[in-house]
């Protein structure tokens, strides 16, 4: 029988985000920021506000306002989570 052992990298050695990445992520994860919208064919968009000016940024389409909001606390969820990786690896389990 036959192993392969791989190197794998360490954090450090990852891309990390820019501060401009961690604004913009800290700034999706508040529900404030954004809004559904109402579009002619009768769906539902999901839209965040830019950080730099008053314009609004489409993110997703949805039939109902229930699954627009469903969407909204999804993308707050990821963008938490990418924050809380950010922090660095997340311990788990240890073993003595």
């Amino acid at each position: 029988m036959t192993f392969l052992y791989t190197r794998t990298n360490t954090w450090s050695s990852a891309p990390q985000p820019t501060e401009e990445t961690i604004k913009m992520w800290k700034h999706v994860t508040q529900k404030k920021n954004w809004r559904i919208v109402q579009l002619p064919n009768g769906f539902l968009q999901t839209e965040y506000k830019d950080i730099d000016s008053e314009d609004w940024i489409d993110v997703t389409r949805r039939e109902t306002i229930a699954g627009a909001e469903q969407a909204i606390d999804a993308s707050i969820e990821h963008y938490s989570k990418k924050l809380e990786f950010n922090q660095g690896p997340k311990v788990v389990k240890t073993f003595k």
